[in-house]
């Protein structure tokens, strides 16, 4: 049988991405552009049998925000495995060998985009936010939202570029993005187009990128990818800006999270009926080094407490103990005998660290255990920021 042949798990060259990138068309049932997009700024992983890729994957090192700071992350995508060798758990070492060069090189955690929520939560990883594609009519816009005095130009600058970086780090999970990410983009969408927002003779407050669609009914629609707006006023023009696009574009569709996780249309629209939403599988986090992923955090200057919690270990098995400090804007988790308050399962500590829960009835329906009272402190100290990871890949 070829399942008796050797295997072996090694950095994928051109050659062998080359029959992945063939081996994962067949696995996927459509071709998949980012396996060779991002290959050149991933480290690329395949899995061989007999002298055939039979699996594989990408991972990228890059920072996302939490606490509005910019901790170490593995973020892995485009990963498959041949149907022919599936059902032998190959998925499972696949994604731990992708992830063993990225913490080597110092993530302390991970994320990813996955339909399988099931299996890589019985790898630790949780779903810290819920993932919608709202779509709304562009004359509902029009008519619901007003643009004031605000300017609008076209273009990428790098003052827009200073106010993303600097909305992102007001949510958990946004990236940093890396320098190549504007070109992968473009090169994902070359109609994509970039318009940057301000009040006449100030600095830009608002930054929308936008690009045109197929619609299988309306022939075209109008494609939402990034939309910062640093405050109400901003966000109205945007919408407003949008909603001049009724003359020809029927829908305008803010993609996967191309919208803030707040209830900015609901709260806008003259007419409810003219929103939808579609669900999409969410982004899931995985803390793989919980002391240092607490260490580089970013913590609210306010936030005091000292917590005996356990967590659940990989296995599932035992329980680890440690005290966690949080106070002066630092935190720390340090192995402790105390038994704990509070206990968490890996994916539980990872919804928490992201800002998952909003109260304590969430965390309580979600399986966390322990005193009500330490329940309600251990929120208090990641509530100040909502999760979202506003970059899908």
């Amino acid at each position: 049988m070829a399942q008796a042949q050797p295997l072996d798990i090694v950095e994928a060259d051109n050659e062998l991405w080359r029959e992945y990138d063939t081996l994962a068309r067949r696995a996927y049932g459509h071709p998949v552009a980012d396996i060779m997009l991002l290959g050149t700024h991933a480290d690329r992983r395949v899995a061989v049998r007999g002298g055939k890729v039979i699996a594989g994957g990408l991972g990228m090192l890059i920072p996302q925000f939490f606490g509005g700071q910019p901790v170490p992350s593995a973020s892995l995508a485009c990963g498959c495995v041949a149907p022919e060798e599936r059902g032998d758990r190959l998925a499972g070492r696949m994604v731990a060998e992708r992830l063993r060069p990225l913490t080597e090189q110092g993530a302390v955690l991970a994320t990813l985009w996955t339909a399988s929520t099931g299996y890589v939560r019985r790898l630790g990883w949780e779903a810290p936010a819920q993932v919608y594609s709202w779509t709304v009519s562009t004359d509902e816009l029009k008519h619901s939202f007003s643009a004031a005095d605000f300017e609008t130009t076209h273009g990428a600058t790098a003052p827009a570029r200073l106010l993303r970086n600097d909305l992102a780090t007001q949510w958990n999970g946004t990236w940093q993005r890396p320098g190549w990410w504007e070109d992968w983009q473009h090169r994902q969408h070359p109609d994509l187009a970039t318009y940057q927002f301000n009040r006449p003779g100030q600095e830009a407050t608002g930054v929308l990128s936008v690009a045109g669609e197929r619609h299988p009914v309306e022939g075209r629609q109008l494609g939402v990818y990034d939309f910062w707006a640093a405050d109400t006023q901003t966000a109205s023009a945007m919408f407003a800006f949008l909603g001049r696009h009724n003359s020809r574009i029927s829908t305008v569709a803010f993609q996967r999270t191309g919208l803030p996780p707040a209830p900015l249309l609901l709260h806008h629209l003259h007419r409810s009926s003219s929103l939808t939403a579609r669900s999409w599988h969410p982004w899931m986090l995985r803390v793989l080094d919980l002391s240092r992923a607490v260490q580089m955090r970013g913590w609210p200057d306010e936030a005091d407490l000292t917590v005996p919690i356990e967590v659940v270990t990989e296995n599932g098995e035992a329980t680890e103990r440690f005290t966690l400090r949080i106070a002066g804007g630092k935190g720390e988790l340090t192995p402790a005998t105390r038994e704990g308050q509070l206990t968490l399962t890996r994916g539980q500590f990872a919804a928490w660290y992201a800002g998952g829960y909003r109260g304590t009835a969430a965390a309580a329906l979600a399986g966390v255990t322990g005193d009500p009272k330490a329940l309600a402190r251990l929120l208090l100290a990641t509530s100040d920021r909502e999760p979202w990871l506003a970059d899908y890949f």
